[in-house]
């Protein structure tokens, strides 16, 4: 199977030359989602805004299709590629609907202006993430996990190929967790590729079939997550012991426990 995205030896430093993450090498094959895990500060929200060509890398290679990233434009791109960052705010108080509509801007032209099939396209991705009844809602008015909710709704919207969520439930309640993670198994099963960032090793287990452990810029860790997310790694990643343990029953997965 031909990856949809790869990153080869990939680098990417500041103007003073240190680095902030490098030799990093994974792929992503369609309709898979793979789960970037590692401590604050290794590098995983700089890796994902390289990704999507927010940042250069100064050292690799990415590859989208086969494609090499550096010879496509940014809206080539925007049409294969969604990112949704760990936060945003509106200064204007756009309604959802209208906020939504404008993930269409990739496939739209200079002075076009959204026709009733783009809008189609953003009542569907209201309804697939379960925010139609805040269409009229003003962005300025809604809680955090409405917010996210919103950001995967416009970016569904673009109809890209790859979705990137950088720390997709960060600042998100128990309940708003789940459903994101649920909404992120749903996704990938309709073929969406998906890279998303946690510092939830649990979030491997739930809704990854692949895994990139980072410490300090470096690839430590990748395979799937019964191989990767391991006590042993989990340990020289975090410095921290945890126990990993299967639970049966309805659960059947894998949990992450921190032995205080």
């Amino acid at each position: 199977m031909k990856p949809i995205l790869q990153i080869k030896k990939g680098g990417f430093s500041y103007i003073d030359g240190t680095y902030v993450f490098q030799n990093i090498d994974f792929s992503l094959n369609r309709g898979e989602v793979l789960c970037i895990l590692g401590p604050n500060g290794t590098g995983k929200s700089t890796l994902i805004k390289c990704l999507t060509k927010i940042l250069s890398l100064d050292e690799g290679q990415i590859l989208l299709d086969g494609v090499d990233f550096s010879t496509l434009t940014n809206e080539e791109i925007a049409r294969k590629i969604g990112y949704v960052p760990q936060s945003h705010y509106s200064a204007f108080p756009y309604s959802v609907q209208d906020l939504i509509v404008m993930g269409r801007a990739p496939h739209l032209g200079l002075f076009s202006v959204p026709a009733s099939a783009d809008f189609e396209l953003a009542y569907k991705a209201m309804e697939t993430v379960g925010i139609s009844h805040l269409a009229d809602r003003p962005c300025t008015e809604l809680s955090g996990g409405e917010q996210r909710l919103v950001l995967i709704a416009r970016v569904l919207t673009q109809q890209p190929d790859i979705l990137l969520l950088d720390e997709p439930t960060s600042h998100l309640d128990i309940g708003n967790q789940v459903r994101l993670l649920r909404l992120v198994n749903n996704l990938s099963k309709t073929g969406l590729s998906i890279i998303m960032s946690s510092h939830f090793p649990d979030h491997a287990f739930i809704s990854s079939q692949k895994v990139v452990l980072m410490k300090e810029g470096k690839l430590v860790g990748l395979g799937s997550p019964d191989d990767t997310v391991t006590e042993e790694n989990l340990r020289s990643v975090y410095g921290i012991n945890v126990k990993i343990k299967s639970i049966a029953d309805e659960i059947n997965r894998k949990i992450c426990i921190p032995v205080i």
